[in-house]
């Protein structure tokens, strides 16, 4: 009987978000393209088969084994997420997953109507239980958390893009708080106002692990522009909307740098909610 990851996250940390979803899709999204692959197999059977001898087996081969491929990648990598256990290849197949088959994966949902919003929380669970098993460990100069802009008090007379150390730490959002966390523990802490400018603090700061604080479209597009590199997302809280006054829960930014810090362990008991205390708090 297979057992469930170690590392599988609450549910309720993204927004009821559940790998299922992400399952579902997966295996859906791998039907499609197995399909589109059949039509290599059909081929021979029609005039043009018939005219030109070589490509019946061409084309049996190229379907054969395209169809092989996706079986074999969707199979490891849906096994390693449903288990958090490491298979040969598996990182290959998740740069594969994340560069073709997510937005294919999105479309489905939309055919069939599902809420995006539902399949990227889960995409970013799934992703961020897949970083807990690989189990990264960081020196603190090479841990970026990155935060958006929308995270600062938008009242607040000190822009803080190009300086956060500019932030008064007055406490009226939670920029006080995070720098005091990059103080005591070490690690790189950025603000950015789009991904451009994510991606140039990427450069600058060449870290080896990112957590990355923002709502869910901006984390799912983070992860697929960082790959290979691990980004382990926690979404924001928006109680003024989108892209204003934003909040997050020190707690669970401190546990997760804890974390990969090497400061606490993953915890892998059967209690998954002793498990995650680091995200749940």
């Amino acid at each position: 009987m297979l057992r469930k990851s170690p590392y599988s996250l609450p549910a309720s940390q993204y927004g009821g978000g559940r790998k299922r979803i992400f399952i579902g899709l997966m295996l859906a999204s791998c039907c499609v393209a197995c399909l589109a692959l059949a039509f290599f197999l059909i081929l021979p059977w029609s005039d043009y088969g018939q005219t030109l001898t070589w490509l019946p087996l061409l084309c049996m081969l190229v379907g054969g084994a395209g169809i092989l491929a996706l079986l074999w990648m969707c199979g490891t990598l849906v096994w390693h997420v449903y288990t958090g256990r490491y298979l040969p290849g598996v990182s290959s197949v998740r740069h594969v997953t994340i560069r073709l088959f997510f937005p294919l994966m999105e479309l489905l949902a939309k055919v069939v109507r599902m809420e995006r919003k539902r399949v990227r929380h889960s995409f970013i669970k799934v992703n961020n239980e897949l970083v807990l098993a690989d189990r990264p460990r960081v020196r603190p100069e090479r841990l970026l958390l990155l935060l958006p802009h929308c995270i600062q008090r938008s009242a607040c007379p000190h822009r803080l893009n190009h300086n956060v150390d500019l932030c008064r730490r007055c406490g009226q959002c939670p920029v006080g708080g995070l720098l005091q966390l990059r103080d005591r523990y070490g690690f790189h802490l950025a603000l950015a106002t789009g991904g451009t400018i994510a991606r140039r603090i990427v450069v600058q700061t060449r870290p080896r692990m990112i957590i990355a604080v923002a709502c869910e479209r901006d984390l799912t597009s983070g992860i697929q522009d960082s790959y290979p590199l691990p980004v382990f997302g926690i979404l924001n809280q928006r109680p003024c909307g989108p892209c204003l006054d934003t909040l997050v829960s020190l707690a669970a930014v401190e546990g997760a740098v804890r974390l990969f810090l090497g400061l606490e362990d993953t915890g892998q008991s059967e209690d998954n909610t002793k498990n995650n205390h680091f995200i749940s708090k």
